[in-house]
């Protein structure tokens, strides 16, 4: 009898620290190759076998490089992202991110474009054009199903798919 509580207990408690949960307020901003630091397609963490490269479509099985401040998510931690109908996963540290974060302001920052093709000053303005403004909602521990759009963001030389953008898109789980 011990033994099945024990068992009863561990498994509810798993299921717990797994449930789908849908925190707010996050200022979401995106970036690439050229503004980077150093520019590129370095990252910090090494995720899902890209050895240190940003990039994904935005599906579960390859979800977009997602930057933010230590400790905001679980390194490799795979999120949905409402706003782009894409997942996300943290590969990536962002500086302005860890200030926000140590004020108290959730802040994520979205890879754009290629892991080989630098945009320039064109993709730069792609980003700008992506940023709503706003503060929104993403989904931790999401169910692998949500509907995905998985066209780039940006890709070189000019084209800026910012019509994949969808504020009014909100978290559910």
């Amino acid at each position: 009898m011990k033994y099945s509580i024990t068992v009863l207990l561990s498994v509810a408690l798993a299921s717990l620290s797994t449930a789908c949960s849908t925190p707010g307020n996050f200022i979401i901003t995106f970036y690439g190759y050229p503004d980077n630091s150093p520019p590129g397609p370095d990252t910090a963490h090494n995720c899902g076998g890209r050895n240190y490269k940003a990039g994904g479509s935005g599906t579960y099985n390859n979800p977009v490089t997602i930057a933010t401040a230590p400790g905001e998510l679980n390194v490799c931690e795979i999120v949905y992202l409402p706003l782009l109908t894409k997942y996300g996963r943290y590969e990536d540290d962002c500086a302005q991110c860890t200030t926000d974060y140590k004020n108290g302001q959730h802040h994520i920052d979205i890879w754009t474009g290629s892991s080989t093709t630098n945009g320039g000053q064109k993709q730069i303005n792609c980003e700008d054009d992506l940023t709503p403004g706003g503060r929104y909602s993403i989904v931790r521990n999401p169910p692998t199903n949500y509907t995905v759009n998985a066209a780039p963001l940006f890709v070189a030389p000019n084209t800026c798919n910012s019509q994949n953008v969808h504020p009014n898109n909100r978290a559910h789980c």
